[in-house]
């Protein structure tokens, strides 16, 4: 007896495809109507579900994942910073080092002198250093000590 999947169960499974193939093809071109056809939506619902599911636009899954694997290709080999862009998909060396600067921090250059090679299989490096969007800064938390520093100051 077969059990038949909730609409959010599909929904996921529909993304789940789409992102695959955005993994699988990430230095390729690729478009919203590709992916949309894979998870059987409009391009139009393809990307806010997408954005929905995963918190983020296909667009820019697809950018942080080829920074990620150039992350690894600055790391672990001596090839040009722009064969390293092109490998990943980027056809411009300016926006893979404008996107890469925006995701990681520093440029590709000073990434790769601040990350020498290490000697630890590729999965762990790519999960310990897995590129995360920066945060805004936030005002430091409010302590009952800062409280009275600014009592004091006012009056």
């Amino acid at each position: 007896m077969g059990r038949s999947l909730s609409q959010q169960e599909d929904t996921n499974r529909r993304m789940l495809r789409a992102r695959d193939e955005m993994d699988r093809r990430y230095a390729e071109p690729l478009d919203v109507p590709t992916l949309a056809a894979i998870a059987h939506l409009s391009a139009s619902q393809f990307g806010r579900v997408f954005k929905d599911v995963y918190g983020e636009t296909p667009h820019r899954y697809l950018q942080r994942r080829r920074v990620e694997r150039a992350m690894t290709l600055l790391r672990q080999t001596d090839r040009p910073v722009t064969e390293v862009a092109w490998d990943v998909g980027f056809a411009s060396l300016g926006t893979f080092s404008r996107t890469f600067s925006n995701i990681v921090g520093c440029s590709p250059t000073e990434f790769r002198a601040q990350h020498a090679p290490v000697a630890v299989p590729s999965c762990f490096i790519a999960a310990w250093t897995r590129p995360r969007e920066h945060p805004a800064p936030t005002a430091p938390p409010r302590t009952a000590v800062s409280e009275k520093r600014e009592e004091v100051d006012a009056g």
